[in-house]
């Protein structure tokens, strides 16, 4: 049993247990104590100081989310003394922050400029330091950053090092001259960041944020000679109400197909139906990883068993980088958004009757890393650049605010033809688990000839958000013809989201303790696509949780559940592709990864 403390704050007498910091004990009582370092996904750090409280008997104030209860004491989180230290705290922070709030983009959303207005701050106490000590870092195609907004309340070094396993951001010097930045202070583009943006999403000021594609795509809109078609992600539907005050979770998915039409996209298509297709094409490539193995009799290892997920291109640039020799195992097949891309300036600019020159291919992620991903020399199989810009949720919410377009009171519309309909197989992608799920779905159709029963259509032990989740389907009794060898298996999954989590699983595989699973997703950030880096700011795991809920919610209300029954992706087949892992579905919908070098 755990031992308890006796504990009195602000008068208020109550009992918590041992080891417990005075900042959860002033949360579990709902007394406000104001941070900057602090975040419900990291560890506590006590670098910014704002949370600083009285405790009776000790000279100094003491760092409330760092300091462990763990005798009986008074604390008092509101005398003078610890608001005058807070206020000057807070003076010192902005006295040095360079920036005009009125351009930020974090103006309106960011907590150093929050707290300032708590404080009352509307003067800089100290002065205000207006020449710049570093420049803005805008080298890669994913994340800016601009040190001289810095807080260094090291948010991004755990988040970098403690989520993801990447450890690109650290902190030099000392005392005033203390600075968060990158190994030799290099720029972005030259370190080993995988532009997961994860660092963006619990940043507290604009020090972190996206490579901006906005300007351009208004550009792109606003060209008569140009057709601009737009493809949207399942998770940025679950999260773009939020910045119009709307609860997480709530899905905008209708609305949202309006506002893109007003802002003046030709056509607005569902990604999903690309997931499907990459349901299609990756579970075909395990099949015949699979046949391999239990027909012509090649160990594992030579098939590329177990098979691993390649839609996440945080985890891509992640493997090539860590893991290069575990690269012949990554499907080959490219993520939704890069297949949706090939097949808008090829498919459907030949059904449209198009020159795919003068096509502008727009996708809406919740993915900073998708930005890098479009850029990648490889994604050009349709003889163009198959995707042109991606746009983060935060970036597509800026320009619905801008057209003063009022979102949450619009009528709602469906997607276009002939690239507009999605399975819950595809809409649950959005989710950590949802690919291996959705793919669950379909190889049981394809090994057994029949459709995943009902009752285990949701495969339960897939989601959640448990850093590692290792899930044992039924058994296969019956098998289609053909698909006999695979009478009797028991399939076994892995999923990891986050590239801490994905670094604990590929040591698994290492140490041969994956021997039984045949299939491992990986999604770069926690939650998967729904805790992406473009995703709305504020991040929580409760945030999180609800935007898990409305992609769920909405793939049970879906009339196709199941890639394999969308009737656009047999037309696809019937009238352009041909087959899985054809010919051309191979060359358009397939690409290849390397060892990379340890740079952009």
């Amino acid at each position: 049993m755990a031992e308890m403390v006796n504990v009195r704050i602000n008068g208020i007498e109550t009992e918590v247990e041992k080891g417990t910091t005075i900042l959860q004990l002033a949360r579990k009582l709902n007394i406000y104590v104001p941070t900057l370092c602090a975040h419900p996904d990291l560890r506590q750090a006590g670098a910014c100081r704002m949370c600083v409280v009285e405790v009776k008997g000790m000279r100094t104030l003491q760092s409330a989310c760092s300091f462990p209860i763990t005798s009986e004491m008074d604390i008092f989180t509101t005398t003078a003394k610890v608001r005058k230290v807070r206020r000057d705290i807070l003076a010192l922070l902005l006295k040095n922050h360079v920036g005009e709030c009125q351009t930020c983009k974090r103006n309106g959303n960011c907590e150093l400029q929050r707290l300032a207005a708590e404080f009352g701050l509307h003067d800089y106490l100290y002065g205000k330091r207006t020449e710049r000590r570093y420049s803005v870092d805008d080298t890669g195609y994913a994340i800016v950053r601009d040190p001289d907004k810095c807080i260094n309340c090291k948010r991004c070094v755990r988040t970098c090092s403690d989520i993801q396993a990447v450890g690109v951001l650290g902190t030099l010097y000392r005392g005033a001259d203390t600075k968060v930045t990158t190994f030799m202070e290099k720029n972005i583009a030259e370190t080993l960041c995988v532009n997961c943006g994860q660092c963006i999403n619990r940043c507290p000021t604009g020090a972190l944020t996206e490579k901006d594609a906005t300007s351009a795509v208004w550009e792109a809109l606003e060209d008569p000679n140009k057709h601009v078609v737009i493809q949207t992600a399942p998770a940025p539907r679950a999260a773009i109400g939020e910045l119009f005050g709307l609860p997480a979770g709530t899905s905008m998915t209708k609305k949202m197909n309006t506002a893109l039409r007003l802002m003046g996209f030709d056509r607005i298509f569902d990604t999903n139906t690309s997931a499907d297709l990459t349901i299609m094409e990756e579970g075909t490539e395990l099949l015949i990883k699979l046949k391999k193995v239990y027909i012509e009799g090649m160990s594992k290892d030579e098939a590329g068993l177990p098979g691993i997920t390649s839609c996440s291109p945080g985890w891509i640039k992640w493997i090539e980088q860590f893991y290069p020799e575990y690269l012949p195992k990554l499907s080959t097949a490219k993520s939704p958004q890069q297949m949706f891309g090939a097949l808008v300036k090829t498919y459907y600019a030949q059904k449209m009757g198009i020159d795919p020159a003068n096509i502008v291919s727009v996708s809406l992620m919740p993915c900073t890393a998708k930005k890098f991903e479009c850029e990648r020399p490889e994604m050009r199989d349709s003889g163009y650049k198959d995707v042109d810009y991606v746009l983060t949720t935060r970036e597509l919410g800026a320009m619905i605010k801008e057209a003063g377009i009022d979102l949450p009171n619009l009528p709602e519309s469906e997607f276009d033809s002939p690239l507009g309909l999605g399975s819950g197989a595809g809409l649950i992608f959005g989710a950590t688990g949802g690919v291996a799920e959705a793919a669950a779905r379909t190889i049981w159709y394809i090994v057994t000839g029949e459709n995943v029963p009902m009752k285990n259509l949701e495969v339960v032990p897939l989601r959640g958000f448990e850093g590692v989740k290792i899930a044992t389907l039924p058994k296969i009794e019956k098998t289609a013809p053909g698909w006999e060898f695979m009478k009797g298996i028991v399939p076994k999954i892995a999923v990891a989201h986050g590239l801490a989590n994905a670094k604990k699983l590929m040591d698994m595989l290492k140490a041969g303790e994956l021997e039984d699973v045949f299939c491992i997703e990986v999604m770069a950030c926690p939650g998967g696509c729904l805790g992406g880096g473009g995703q709305p700011q504020p991040t929580s795991p409760e945030i999180r949780e609800a935007r898990m809920k409305a992609i769920y919610e909405e793939d049970r209300h879906l009339p196709y559940r199941q890639s394999h029954e969308n009737p656009y992706v047999h037309q696809l087949y019937e009238e352009f592709l041909g087959e899985p892992m054809g010919e051309l579905s191979h060359k358009l919908l397939h690409t290849h990864y390397c060892r990379r070098s340890r740079r952009m």
